[in-house]
């Protein structure tokens, strides 16, 4: 069993192309035994976003804190706030941005194995 608090996982900024002031953190992994998902946590800054992209598994998120959208491809905007759930399936392209005055917290579980 584990047990830990977001002040506790270190936070690194997300080096990918096109990345825009959003941070990650991993607060439970594989390295934890989970057996099946990992749980991340993303925060964007204000006018951040994270990168137009896909993947092959799918993901589900959860808004912490703050207010956005979520794009799709297309460019469909689908607002998205604190409470909020998304389900993004696999090979969707999407991308987070922060159109809020405080910053942009989501929690995004993925399969252990595309942490």
């Amino acid at each position: 069993m584990k047990i830990t608090s977001l002040d506790e996982v270190e936070k690194t900024r997300l080096q990918m192309e096109g990345a825009v002031d959003v941070w990650k953190q991993i607060p439970i992994s594989k390295d934890d035994g989970s057996p099946t998902f990992s749980v991340r946590v993303f925060t964007i800054g204000q006018n951040g976003c994270t990168p137009f992209h896909a993947h092959p598994f799918e993901h589900l998120n959860y808004v912490i804190e703050g207010r956005g959208v979520l794009v799709t491809e297309g460019g469909k905007e689908q607002k998205i706030e604190k409470g909020h759930f998304a389900l993004v399936l696999p090979d969707e392209k999407h991308r987070y941005k922060n159109t809020g005055e405080k910053p942009l917290i989501l929690i995004c579980a993925v399969p252990k194995e595309h942490e």
